[in-house]
């Protein structure tokens, strides 16, 4: 008997790809995450989820990646890129809204941005975009700052 565990890894698809969402543009990522947002709560606390996609850009999954305040919440890129790992995710999309209903990326906003996408050059998972969602719209800050 071994005291060493062994690591396996498996994976199954629960669903076609063809039934899964397509993402075209920032606004195809703005109505599936809003689908997924609990409207009663967007204009009261700041949220974060991530979507992962296949080679395609088809949604593989969405995560809610943190809940937080009035006026922020705390991301994290390892829980957003172990996500993206076990998911087997080729490229993600974060967004989070602003209750304040702004629009406007804040300093916090682009930095996280900037770290996200140099974290998912190291990991070879690309950053699509990352969206600032309100209840009436959205704003893509995107990956090319």
């Amino acid at each position: 008997m071994s005291l060493i565990e062994e690591v396996k890894l498996t994976y199954r698809n629960k669903l076609k790809a063809s039934d899964r969402p397509k993402i075209g543009c920032g606004e195809d990522a703005y109505k599936v995450f809003l689908q997924a947002w609990d409207l009663d709560q967007i204009d009261l606390l700041e949220e974060c989820k991530a979507m992962f996609l296949d080679r395609s850009l088809r949604v593989m999954s969405l995560a809610t990646i943190s809940k937080g305040g009035f006026s922020g919440t705390v991301v994290d890129l390892k829980l957003i890129f172990s996500i993206a790992l076990k998911r087997r995710a080729n490229s993600l999309i974060l967004a989070h809204n602003h209750p304040s209903g702004n629009l406007r990326p804040s300093r916090q906003d682009i930095s996280l941005t900037r770290n996200l996408v140099a974290a998912g050059q190291i990991m070879q998972i690309e950053v699509q975009d990352h969206l600032i969602i309100t209840r009436d719209g959205f704003y893509s800050i995107g990956p090319d700052l």
